[in-house]
């Protein structure tokens, strides 16, 4: 099933039902997408007026980054679910004997690690994405920057949801070392994004109040 195709009711109903896809992570990556969308809209609304004509160079090159941030997200949607398969099923997996025990830890640390490898480039694709948009906020149509401050919250909202994916994934981690150097780079795209989020967020705010 693909995810990122289906109507979007059919999407929310599977997600809303017991089915283990899609999950936290591939809703992340939704709400990433329709987030940099939002600034991608600012930018389309912003082009061809000549209120704009400075930086109308600068907003082309923008949506381009932001129509490849959409469909690298939507694709992001897929890969979730590709890799929660072979995590769940190595949960399952018997541990009675001391060569059972072993290849159990060995499939964990693969699947474990490539579990986290996905909400990670969730993540790091919407800290691209906050900062395109914080530009959109700037320098976009004034008409449309309501849409830029929810694209950021959007944002926001999907990195926050994607760091929760790593962080119970490296939880989980034999290799303590490996788990907190990922957990140090979560650590630092949420100190420095969700700032930023907000802070283009209450600009806007402040703009239209």
């Amino acid at each position: 099933m693909g995810f990122s195709t289906v109507p979007c009711n059919e999407f929310v109903e599977v997600l809303a039902s017991k089915a283990p896809v899609p999950g936290g992570g591939g809703a992340s990556a939704l709400v990433g997408a329709v987030g940099t969308a939002l600034g991608n809209m600012v930018g389309s609304l912003t082009v061809g007026k000549k209120k704009y004509a400075d930086v109308e160079a600068e907003m082309y090159e923008l949506k381009e980054k932001c129509d490849k941030l959409q469909a690298e997200l939507l694709r992001l949607i897929e890969r979730d679910a590709e890799v929660f398969e072979p995590l769940s099923k190595a949960y399952g997996m018997p541990r009675e004997t001391e060569e059972e025990k072993a290849e159990k830890a060995r499939v964990m640390a693969v699947v474990l690690k490539d579990a986290c490898s996905v909400p990670m480039e969730i993540m790091e694709k919407c800290c691209e994405a906050i900062d395109i948009i914080a530009v959109f906020a700037e320098k976009g149509s004034k008409l449309a920057i309501s849409d830029a401050g929810v694209g950021a919250a959007f944002c926001k909202a999907a990195l926050k949801g994607a760091s929760l994916n790593v962080y119970i994934n490296t939880k989980s981690m034999a290799d303590r070392e490996l788990a907190e150097e990922l957990n140090a780079k979560c650590d630092k795209m949420l100190e420095d994004y969700t700032a930023k989020a907000d802070a283009v967020f209450d600009s806007v705010l402040g703009r239209l109040k």
